[in-house]
C-alpha cells in the first residue's frame, strides 16, 4: 500500500474520530440533508402515483373517438348521426363486432358532480360517467367487486373502489343525491387502482335525462382488433364529413394527460427542493468550517509530520460526503416509509377530483438520495480546499 493512501487513511479515521465532538452540529446537518430528500421525494412519489394511476386507466386496445378538433373529452361532441354513419360501416375498419355484426361500442359523456361525504363533511368534484352497458367490458381490468351493473335507463351507479373508501354514503343501496335526482347505488367496482377507480358510471340516457344533456355524447369507445387497427378506424372517420372526429387510443389519451400534470407537480417540486438543497448546502459548509476549526492543531500536526495537503483534504471531504450520505440514507427510508401508499388527490382528467397513491419507485429514491449527498459534496468541497492549505504555524499558534 502506498504512503500517500495509508496517510488519507489515517488521516480520515481520525477526522471521523474526533466527530464525538462536535455531534450536534454534525446530526443537524444531516438532519438538514434529510429534509431536502422527503420533500424532493414526496414531489416525485406524487408525480409518479399520479402518472401510474392514469396510465393504468388506458389500454392500447381501447379506441376512443373525439369530436370537434380536441383531444380531451372535455369540449368533445359528436353528433348521433355520426354515431349512426360509423355504426353501419361495413368491411374491416379495425373495430371488434358482436355476433350479430354489430360495432362493440358505448357511446359516453362525463359531467363534473359535487359531493359532500355525510360522515366528515368532507367535498369533491367528482366524475358521474354516463355509459352504454358495453362500456364496463370494453375496459381493460375492470371488475365488479360488490352488487350488479346499473340497469340500461335507470336511475342507478356503480361506484369506483377509490369513491366507495374516501366518501361516506356510497354504501350498495344508499341512495346519493347527484343534481337535483337522487341515484341508487347498485355496485362497487375496481380498476387496478386507476383513475377510473375515482369515477361514478351509470346509464347514458339516464345521466342526459337527469342533467337535460338530450342527445349529448363526449366520446365513443370501440374496442379494437388490435392496437394496429388505428389507423384503419381513422381512415373510415375521415369519410365521416358532418363533424372532425379523430381516434386516439385510451393509452394514448390517458398518458398525454398525466404527463402533463406529472410535469407540473415537478414544476412546483424540484424548485422548492433546490432551494431548500442550497440552504443545506451552506449549513453543511458552516458544519464542515466549524470541524475544520475544531481540528486546526490535528491538521497542522498532521501536515508538520509531512501528511500531504491531499490527504488533508480528502479526509475533510470525505467527512461531509459521509454525514451527507448517512442524512440522504434517513431521508430515502423515511420518505419509503411515510409516503409509499399515502393517498393524495388532485385536479385529474376532465377537470374532477382524482384519487391516487404516492408511489416510491427505486429511480425516484435514487434521485433523492444523489441530491442529498451532491449536498455534502458541493458543501463539503471548500471547507476541505482550506483543510489542505492550512499553515503549518497554525498548530504553533492554537498550543501557544
Amino acid at each position: 500500500m502506498s504512503i500517500q493512501i495509508r496517510q488519507i487513511i489515517v488521516a480520515a479515521r481520525t477526522a471521523l474520530g474526533s466527530m464525538k465532538r462536535r455531534l450536534a452540529i454534525s446530526l443537524s446537518m444531516a438532519l438538514s440533508v434529510s429534509l431536502v430528500v422527503i420533500v424532493l421525494i414526496g414531489f416525485l412519489a406524487m408525480a409518479s402515483g399520479f402518472e401510474k394511476a392514469l396510465s393504468g386507466a388506458g389500454s392500447p386496445l381501447v379506441a376512443v373517438v373525439l369530436g370537434g378538433g380536441t383531444n380531451q373529452e372535455t369540449g368533445s361532441d359528436i353528433s348521433a348521426d355520426a354515431i349512426r354513419k360509423l355504426k353501419a360501416s361495413a368491411g374491416d375498419i379495425g373495430v371488434l363486432r358482436d355476433s350479430a355484426g354489430n360495432l362493440v361500442a358505448s357511446r359516453e359523456l362525463v359531467i363534473p358532480v359535487d359531493v359532500t361525504s355525510k360522515g366528515d363533511r368532507s367535498s369533491g368534484t367528482l366524475a358521474l360517467r354516463g355509459m352504454d352497458g358495453s362500456g364496463l367490458p370494453i375496459r381493460n381490468g375492470i371488475a365488479l367487486s360488490q352488487g350488479r351493473l346499473f340497469a340500461p335507463g335507470a336511475r342507478e351507479i356503480v361506484v369506483g373502489a377509490g369513491i366507495a373508501r374516501d366518501y361516506s354514503g356510497f354504501g350498495l343501496g344508499a341512495k346519493v343525491r347527484l343534481g337535483t335526482v337522487d341515484w341508487t347505488v347498485v355496485g362497487h367496482f375496481t380498476a387496478n387502482g386507476s383513475a377510473f377507480e375515482s369515477e361514478i358510471w351509470g346509464d347514458i340516457d339516464a345521466v342526459r335525462a337527469a342533467f337535460d344533456r338530450q342527445g349529448e355524447v363526449q366520446s365513443l369507445r370501440l374496442r379494437l382488433v388490435d392496437p394496429s387497427s388505428l389507423a384503419k378506424l381513422n381512415i373510415r372517420l375521415a369519410t365521416i364529413t358532418e363533424t372532425p372526429l379523430t381516434a386516439v387510443s385510451e393509452a394514448g389519451l390517458y398518458a398525454s394527460q398525466a404527463g402533463r400534470m406529472a410535469d407540473l407537480i415537478r414544476l412546483f417540486g424540484w424548485p422548492i427542493a433546490l432551494l431548500m438543497a442550497i440552504g443545506a448546502t451552506a449549513g453543511a459548509l458552516n458544519t464542515m468550517m466549524s470541524s475544520i476549526s475544531d481540528r486546526t492543531v490535528e491538521i497542522a500536526t498532521m501536515r508538520a509530520l509531512g501528511f500531504s495537503r491531499l490527504s488533508a483534504f480528502l479526509a475533510t471531504w470525505l467527512e461531509a460526503a459521509l454525514l451527507a450520505a448517512a442524512g440522504a440514507a434517513v431521508g430515502v427510508l423515511a420518505s419509503r416509509l411515510v409516503f409509499e401508499g399515502w393517498r393524495a388527490s388532485t385536479i385529474g382528467a376532465n377537470d374532477v377530483s382524482m384519487a391516487f397513491q404516492l408511489t416510491v419507485t427505486p429511480q425516484v429514491m435514487l434521485t433523492g438520495g444523489m441530491l442529498g449527498l451532491s449536498i455534502g459534496l458541493l458543501g463539503g468541497a471548500l471547507p476541505a480546499l482550506a483543510a489542505s492549505r492550512l499553515p503549518l504555524i497554525a498548530a504553533l499558534r492554537a498550543r501557544g
